[in-house]
């Protein structure tokens, strides 16, 4: 009874934090789950960088490569997204390849402390840039080799850390992985957590009353190595299940999906890395990496500058000797970038970010100082109300990637851009309601909040319109 929400019916909890109980329980069987998720994901990495690109006969269903790329890209990226915002990190602690291969390597490594290098706070925002980024340079949606390189390079990293630091626990995971910044903001959006009841918790300590000691509790064995006694977010716990139960003070329990953000944020979680990432990194560079590829801007900035190098006889930006894990080599498939193409990619890439975040910023900045006093503090406070639109905007990129794969087999959905438009208009609308509430919190008065609230209103705009040039006006 102590973890029930006065929003979630009894029954319901109970179900919810039986849930959590069996987890604990059941723990080898999550272990072997994890190692069927990792022999099919090495299966689907590896295999199709040995077999011949697909050719325009190939399906989902007669093609390995294929058939990959759509596990891959299709289905797992954009729904693992997706469930975070709904169960947490659910996936990190139960399915995670890379996860399960480095605690694994852990237990069996070197055990070495953890270097303060690694522990920089800025390592999520540069890896998923980064990665992001160079997806795109070498069209690691498209082919099996960039696929394997990236995926694969990174989960050989994960095992690399894990063989030398720690043990049995999960450094990577926490610090390092590229998605681990976009997973732990996403997940503070999901209604389920596991709440510690710190009474419970101290009483379990405590003597019994006829004097005689508690018999001693073994430790939580929580792979991301976090402080259980002190939870109080999902950002950073992996939803495993290990500490369910635990001194009879740890369920997993229901709440508000304005929670963590609205009241925690302000005080323990909003810092100037994550306002990076979501405003340069999700809503920049991710938003610059699915426009490209069907930007007419790009196309006619390309051509001005090709006449120009022309009109000057510079001629080697055309040459298309760049290895394919610099920039797209396939010339079989007639897919090969010059020397210019990839220039302007990452220009395009990159000033659509700076524009777009740049705007972003100021929209913010205008947010808080229009509510009241400035302190940047509020800055990265109020931007974690856009963790929502973040979410959904590289949700609906990614499924842009399934239905063109889907298109490919001659399976069209005509509703695509209406669940689009709901999609845009709902996030914004979820925005919005956790602005409301971050700005309600600061007391800034009734006519300075409504002002604040029109220009956050005014941001959604600005930012769906970022949609909008891709799915409908171009």
């Amino acid at each position: 009874k102590r973890f029930m929400s006065a929003t979630c019916p009894p029954r319901f909890a109970r179900h919810i934090a039986a849930f959590g109980h069996w987890l604990q329980r059941n723990a080898r069987q999550v272990r072997a789950l994890q190692w069927v998720v990792v022999v099919g994901y090495a299966a689907l990495l590896i295999i199709p960088v040995f077999v011949p690109l697909p050719d325009n006969a190939s399906h989902i269903w007669n093609h390995i490569t294929v058939f990959a790329a759509f596990v891959f890209w299709a289905i797992w990226w954009p729904f693992v997204l997706l469930s975070m915002v709904l169960f947490g990190r659910l996936w990190c602690g139960l399915l995670c390849p890379e996860g399960a291969l480095s605690e694994w390597c852990a237990r069996h490594g070197l055990g070495w402390g953890i270097p303060k290098w690694i522990r920089w706070p800025g390592w999520p925002f540069v890896a998923f840039v980064t990665t992001t980024v160079y997806g795109q340079m070498i069209s690691v949606y498209q082919y099996p080799k960039p696929a394997l390189l990236i995926l694969g390079g990174s989960t050989v990293a994960a095992m690399g850390i894990g063989f030398l630091y720690t043990r049995g626990k999960r450094a990577w995971c926490r610090y390092l992985c590229p998605v681990s910044g976009v997973f732990a903001l996403l997940a503070k959006l999901a209604p389920m957590h596991y709440q510690v009841d710190h009474q419970a918790w101290e009483q379990a300590s405590k003597p019994l009353p006829n004097g005689s000691k508690r018999i001693p509790i073994q430790a939580v064995d929580c792979p991301p190595m976090l402080a259980v006694r002190a939870l109080q977010g999902a950002s950073a716990c992996h939803m495993c299940g290990r500490c369910s139960g635990y001194r009879d003070a740890v369920a997993l329990s229901w709440r508000s999906p304005s929670q963590e953000i609205v009241q925690l944020a302000g005080t323990q979680e909003a810092d100037r890395w994550q306002t990076r990432l979501i405003v340069f990194g999700l809503l920049g560079v991710a938003i610059g990496a699915f426009h490209w590829s069907a930007s007419p801007w790009l196309i006619a900035s390309k051509q001005w500058l090709a006449e120009w190098l022309i009109d000057r006889d510079i001629m080697w930006p055309f040459n298309d000797n760049i290895p394919w894990w610099l920039f797209t080599h396939y010339p079989e498939k007639n897919d090969a970038f010059h020397w210019l193409d990839a220039a302007v990619q990452l220009a395009y890439i990159f000033s659509t970010a700076i524009v777009w975040s740049s705007i972003t910023t100021l929209l913010l900045a205008a947010s808080v100082r229009i509510a009241g006093r400035w302190r940047s503090a509020r800055l990265h406070h109020l931007a974690q109300s856009l963790i929502p639109m973040a979410g959904i905007g590289v949700f609906l990129g990614l499924s842009a990637t399934t239905l063109t794969l889907l298109r490919g087999d001659g399976i069209i959905f005509f509703w695509a851009n209406d669940v689009r438009l709901a999609l845009m208009l709902g996030s914004a609308a979820w925005t919005l309601w956790l602005a409301r509430g971050i700005v309600r919190g600061w007391q800034s008065g009734r006519a300075r909040s409504i002002c604040s609230m029109l220009v956050m209103l005014l941001l959604t705009c600005w930012i769906n319109s970022a949609w909008g040039w891709l799915f409908w006006w171009w």
